[in-house]
């Protein structure tokens, strides 16, 4: 595993009281379990974020996060 830096927007930087953070990962399903761990506030949000990888949208939990990231969690959003 290695650092990486999660960026977090809207009600997930709401849940956990900050914007960026850094966990040790290797995968996203690293990444969404540190975050559980670290905010438990954020947990219940998580289960409603997108994750994006080096700008990418992923569902796959076992998809590889590169060292230092950026992974960005973002809420649901609707547009109009």
């Amino acid at each position: 595993m290695q650092p990486v830096r999660v960026r977090l927007f809207a009600a997930a930087r709401e849940a956990a009281g900050t914007s960026e953070t850094t966990v040790e990962a290797a995968t996203v399903g690293d990444v969404l379990d540190a975050l559980t761990a670290r905010f438990e506030d954020l947990g219940p949000v998580l289960t409603r974020c997108s994750v994006l990888v080096d700008g990418t949208r992923t569902t796959d939990r076992s998809a590889p996060v590169p060292a230092g990231g950026p992974v960005d969690v973002l809420p649901p959003y609707a547009g109009g």
